[in-house]
């Protein structure tokens, strides 16, 4: 990857709808080579999909949830029924296997404390789990979907 499929990476976490032409016109290519090099980073898997993003509030899906779980149970079996419950969950928008003192951390929204409670109660019935820690999200202070591409290497 070099210098100018950073910038259309950069561009396109920007704006995505954009056209060949514009992307190209801002990397400095014509939309021939730009497109190429688009498909090229899209058969690579470097880009895996493009989507819009869709404002949570404004769709009534206000509570970020920061969900910790423990579990006494580390086989390989465990995690692969735990994986599967647990991305089947809509609510669940990003799910980690950590390291340190939790072993499993997922980020959820929901549309309110009912809301929550729901999901609570399918989570915790889904597989045995030693310890769930919810911390609710006050205030977004910052969100973004675009990587640091010019601090990659």
């Amino acid at each position: 990857m070099d210098a100018i499929d950073r910038k259309i990476l950069a561009v396109l976490q920007e704006n995505a709808a954009l056209s060949v032409a514009e992307i190209g016109s801002r990397v400095g290519l014509s939309s021939t080579p730009c497109w190429k090099r688009i498909q090229r980073l899209e058969a690579e898997g470097v880009i895996q999909r493009r989507v819009a993003l869709v404002d949570q509030d404004r769709i009534g899906l206000g509570v970020t949830v920061f969900v910790s779980i423990e579990t006494g149970d580390h086989s390989q079996d465990w995690l692969e029924r735990f994986a599967k419950a647990v991305g089947a969950m809509p609510e669940v928008m990003e799910f980690y296997r950590m390291a340190g003192d939790v072993d499993y951390m997922l980020r959820v929204v929901v549309t309110d404390i009912a809301g929550y409670d729901t999901f609570y109660k399918r989570l915790i019935a889904a597989l045995p789990l030693k310890n769930v820690t919810s911390r609710f999200a006050m205030e977004k202070i910052k969100s973004t979907t675009a990587l640091p591409i010019a601090e990659a290497r």
